[in-house]
């Protein structure tokens, strides 16, 4: 994040350029996903690219640090690029994240249910996902869902 935050000082909230890398925890047939406490949407475990990681070591630490689970035998689900890419946060930042998206089905630890970006954790099975999807993660999340052909490359 440090990396973020000296770009920031130097650009303000003109749209920043970060890889993003997320984790498709997958138990039973049924996803995880966190209820995200700043944008009051469900999303997967997951957050940008620092300097000299490969994009599996940063979906691992991800997943860690926002759910306590560690993943193994990660799996590429997708790499997502286009429109859906592009946000602006509450603050005026404008980034531009490509995703890097991988799944996962073997994981150990214990679920944490609260944590500072999160409310809450819960599997979903495919037919019955919560209706405010962020809107970021919907078209992967949707791809897991629709059973798609992997790895999808957008």
């Amino acid at each position: 994040m440090e990396y973020i935050q000296n770009m920031r000082k130097l650009i303000g909230h003109e749209t920043l350029f970060t890889v993003g890398c997320g984790v498709m925890i997958v138990q039973n047939d049924q996803l995880l996903l966190q209820h995200r406490i700043d944008e009051d949407s469900w999303c997967i475990p997951g957050g940008v690219m620092e300097l000299g990681e490969t994009f599996e070591e940063a979906a691992k630490r991800e997943a860690l640090e926002e759910t306590g689970l560690s993943v193994n035998r990660l799996e590429l689900f997708g790499i997502y690029s286009g429109k859906d890419c592009y946000a602006e946060y509450n603050n005026g930042d404008q980034v531009y994240s490509v995703q890097v998206i991988f799944s996962a089905h073997s994981i150990s630890g214990e679920l944490l249910q609260k944590g500072d970006e999160s409310r809450e954790h819960r599997f979903f099975a495919s037919h019955n996902l919560p209706e405010n999807i962020n809107l970021r993660q919907k078209s992967f999340i949707l791809d897991w869902a629709k059973g798609t052909k992997l790895p999808v490359i957008r």
